[in-house]
């Protein structure tokens, strides 16, 4: 038979001589590393967890409707949510630009720049509430500035701002850096080559095929603002946000009295960051599947064979 004449696709089902060769415990010991991991992932799972369901354990409804229902009682959340959106709103103006710019490798010093975002992220909050102070207060030129500008840096909304800025900008703008990154550059050349111009280009191609990555980098940033504790404490002891009305009623009340405000915050600062996780698994997982390139080996008849 001619190799032209033969299938070029053909499906057979594996000898049964090939079950043989596997060794006898091969089996046995597969079930057992089974059974090892997904009870590793079950204990890590209900470890990270646990203190949730500790949270729920010893919080009742008497106790929400007693904190929260208070005159005042819901203020720090309105003043946590405020500042959250004011950060996040200068964050994304100022830090998309930025991260488009480093994904692009268009900016000189791209590593100082890199290096720079990522200090702020691993210093401990705490020391960066004690390097604001001494950076932007009241007898700092800084701090004059802003006096002319009837601004204060220390226990106000604006120095709460700045404070959430400081602790959630670099989850950002790393994070948005690394989806501009994962955009095909193909896609962008060919649109541009196409006759579009780059705001175009960056309209139609870049951000929608970003916008998973994005929006799970702002949805941590969000997190980590309605979160900010350590130079909170630092420089904006006043509003009350969420964070700090935890602390203040425990040092005041004790613990059972803050796990109403510990509950407000998770309500508020959870949902978004795992919505917005979902929502990007599921796209980054639809355009994978659309763009996947499936290559299949099909051997080709060689030159005896066409004689």
């Amino acid at each position: 038979m001619n190799r032209l004449d033969e299938p070029l696709f053909s499906f057979r089902r594996p000898h049964s001589s090939a079950r043989s060769t596997r060794p006898p415990g091969a089996f046995r010991l597969g079930i057992v590393s089974s059974v090892i991991v997904i009870g590793a992932a079950v204990f890590i799972w209900l470890m990270l967890l646990g203190p949730l369901g500790a949270l729920f354990a010893h919080l009742s409804g008497h106790a929400i409707r007693q904190t929260l229902g208070a005159p005042g009682g819901l203020s720090p959340m309105w003043t946590s949510l405020e500042a959250a959106m004011v950060a996040l709103t200068a964050i994304v103006l100022l830090g998309t630009p930025l991260a488009w710019l480093l994904a692009q490798g268009r900016l000189p010093f791209a590593r100082v720049i890199e290096v720079g975002l990522l200090i702020p992220l691993l210093m401990p909050p705490l020391v960066i509430g004690l390097l604001l102070i001494y950076f932007m207060g009241p007898s700092t030129p800084i701090g004059g500035f802003l006096n002319h500008l009837h601004l204060t840096a220390t226990n106000t909304f604006f120095a709460l701002v700045i404070a959430l800025i400081y602790e959630s900008a670099p989850y950002y703008i790393l994070g948005a850096q690394a989806a501009f990154s994962s955009v095909d550059p193909q896609l962008e050349e060919n649109a541009a080559l196409l006759g579009d111009s780059w705001p175009r280009v960056f309209r139609r191609i870049t951000l929608p095929m970003a916008a998973p990555g994005l929006a799970l980098a702002l949805a941590i940033a969000w997190a980590r603002a309605m979160g900010a504790f350590g130079a909170v404490v630092i420089i904006a002891y006043h509003p009350y946000g969420l964070p700090m009305a935890i602390w203040v009623t425990l040092q005041e009340q004790g613990v059972g009295a803050a796990l109403p405000y510990a509950f407000l915050l998770l309500i508020v600062a959870l949902p978004l960051p795992v919505l917005a996780y979902l929502w990007s698994a599921r796209a980054r997982a639809k355009v994978t599947g659309t763009s996947r390139v499936r290559t299949l080996n099909v051997p080709l008849p060689d030159q005896a064979s066409l004689a």
